[in-house]
C-alpha cells in the first residue's frame, strides 16, 4: 500500500533526506559555535600568569597586573581569563576604581561576621584570664586589708599589660570624642545619678546622657562604638560615664581593663539596708503585684533565713563584688563616696571627689540647695534664678518595713560591712 504524506509547504522538505542532513549539520555546528563561545577558544592555552604569557604582555606594554587573591577567590568578574579580557576593555584606571569598589564592598560584607566572630572569641580569652592579667586575687596574695605599697608591689610585675590611651589618636584641632578616664560604676540606689549630676557643673567634665551599658551588654560593639557615645571634649576636660551595672557585673573589671588600666573609678555607697529598700521601692512602683518587701527579703519567715538569690540583697554585699575590681585595679585608683553624708553635707564630699580626680575645688556651698519637701540636695547652677532637682521617680518614699525584718537584715549584713571597711580603710559606721 502506498504511503501517504500531509500536505502542506513542509511536505517536501520531511521528504528530503538532504534537507534532514542540513539540518543535523546546522545544529551540530550551533553547539560547536556555542561551546567556543562560553569557553573563550577551543584550543587549551597557558595559564594567563604563565612566564611565557607574563613576558608577552610586558612586551606590549600593556601595563598587566595579577589580581589580588581575594578577586580570584571571590571570582567577582567570572573566570581568569574573563579578568585579563577585561584589562583590555577597560582602562587602567577605570579598571582599577572598579576592582578595588567590589573588592571593598563584597570583602566588608563577608568579613563582616567573620570579625565579629573573632572579637568574641577574644573577648573569652580575655574573660578567661589571658593578656597577662592576674589570675589570682589581691587578697589571696597580700591579706584583708592591703597598704598603698603592698598594691603598688603586687601591680608592678613584669608583663603587665600597658594602657590602651586616646592620646596618640587625640587631634590637636578643636575638640574631639575620647574614652573615659573615669567611670561612676555604681552602686545602684546609692545616689549615681546626683553624684553625675553634681559634677557635670564643673566646667572640666564633660558626661553622658544615659547610662552607656557598654561593658556589660553591648561590649561585642567594640571600642570605636563606645567612643562614640561619648561627647566631645577638649584637651584640658575630662570624659565621664556612669552605668551602675557595671559594679555587679563579673566580667566588667577585666575588660575596663582592657580598655586602660589608668581609668579612674568612682563608687558611692550607702547603708545596704537602706539602699535594698530603695531599690525594692523602684521595682514596686512598675509592678503592682510585686509582694511585701519583708516576703521578698526572706526566704523563711519562721527561721529568718535571707534570700542571698534576690538581686536587691546580693547587690549590697560590697565586699564581694568589689573583691573582682581589686583583681585588676588597685585600691588608689577607687574613691568611694558616702551616699548618707552627701545628702547631709554635698560639697564637702564634691571636695573630696574633686581632688581625686585633679580638678580644681570649683563645685561648692553655693551650687547647692536644699529641698525640705524630698529631703534631698538640688543644684543651683551659676545664671540660673531656680534651683535644678531631679526627676520626681528620684527620692521616693519608702514603704514600711517591719522592725525585725530590718534588724535581720542588719545582722546580715554587718560581717560584710567589716569586711568592706577593711578593705577600702574607711569606716561608713553602717549599724
Amino acid at each position: 500500500m502506498r504511503k501517504v504524506y500531509p500536505r502542506g509547504p513542509l511536505s517536501y522538505f520531511r521528504r528530503s533526506k538532504l534537507c534532514s542532513i542540513l539540518l543535523s549539520l546546522s545544529f551540530i555546528l550551533f553547539c560547536f559555535v556555542f561551546v567556543l563561545y562560553q569557553n573563550g577558544s577551543g584550543v587549551d592555552v597557558s595559564p594567563y600568569d604563565s612566564p611565557e604569557n607574563q613576558e608577552k604582555y610586558n612586551e606590549q606594554d600593556l601595563n598587566y597586573r595579577k589580581l589580588p587573591p581575594e578577586i580570584n577567590a571571590l571570582d567577582l568578574f567570572g573566570s581568569r581569563r574573563h579578568n585579563r579580557n577585561l584589562q583590555h576593555l577597560y582602562s587602567k584606571d577605570l579598571f582599577d576604581e572598579k576592582r578595588n569598589k567590589d573588592l571593598n564592598t563584597v570583602i566588608n560584607i563577608r568579613g563582616r561576621n567573620k570579625m565579629k566572630s573573632e572579637r568574641k572569641l577574644v573577648s573569652k580569652s580575655r574573660q578567661r584570664g589571658f593578656f597577662n592579667v592576674p589570675k589570682k586575687t589581691m587578697i589571696e596574695n597580700v591579706g584583708d586589708s592591703p597598704s598603698s605599697q603592698e598594691v603598688t608591689d603586687y601591680y608592678n610585675f613584669e608583663g603587665y599589660r600597658p594602657t590602651i590611651s586616646d592620646e596618640s589618636t587625640e587631634t590637636l584641632e578643636g575638640p574631639s570624642k575620647k574614652l573615659p578616664k573615669v567611670i561612676i560604676i555604681g552602686v545602684k540606689k546609692c545616689g549615681t545619678r546626683a553624684l553625675l549630676e553634681f559634677l557635670r557643673i564643673h566646667p572640666e567634665v564633660k558626661a553622658t546622657g544615659p547610662e552607656p551599658h557598654f561593658f556589660d551588654r553591648y561590649y561585642d560593639y567594640g571600642l570605636d562604638w563606645y567612643r562614640d557615645l561619648m561627647p566631645e571634649t577638649n584637651a584640658d576636660q575630662m570624659t565621664i560615664e556612669k552605668t551602675p551595672k557595671y559594679f555587679v557585673t563579673k566580667e566588667v573589671p577585666g575588660r575596663v581593663f582592657n580598655m586602660s588600666r589608668d581609668v579612674k573609678l568612682v563608687l558611692i555607697v550607702r547603708d545596704p539596708v537602706t539602699r535594698a529598700i530603695s531599690d525594692y521601692t523602684q521595682v514596686a512602683s512598675k509592678r503592682a503585684s510585686m509582694k511585701p518587701f519583708e516576703h521578698m527579703a526572706l526566704s523563711d519567715n519562721h527561721t529568718g533565713l535571707v534570700d542571698t538569690s534576690w538581686p536587691v540583697i546580693k547587690i549590697g554585699i560590697y565586699a564581694k563584688h568589689l573583691e573582682e575590681w581589686l583583681r585588676y585595679f588597685p585600691l588608689e585608683q577607687f574613691h568611694f563616696v558616702n551616699g548618707e553624708n552627701m545628702v547631709k553635707n554635698p560639697s564637702e564630699e564634691m571636695f573630696k571627689l574633686q581632688d581625686f580626680l585633679g580638678l580644681r575645688r570649683y563645685i561648692n556651698d553655693s551650687h547647692f540647695y536644699m529641698n525640705d519637701t524630698r529631703g534631698f540636695p538640688c543644684i543651683q547652677k551659676t545664671g540660673s534664678k531656680y534651683p535644678h532637682c531631679l526627676v520626681g521617680t528620684k527620692g521616693r518614699k519608702h514603704p514600711h518595713v517591719d522592725p525585725n525584718v530590718i534588724k535581720r537584715l542588719q545582722d546580715f549584713y554587718r560581717p560584710f560591712n567589716k569586711k568592706f571597711y577593711q578593705m577600702t580603710n574607711i569606716d561608713f559606721g553602717w549599724p
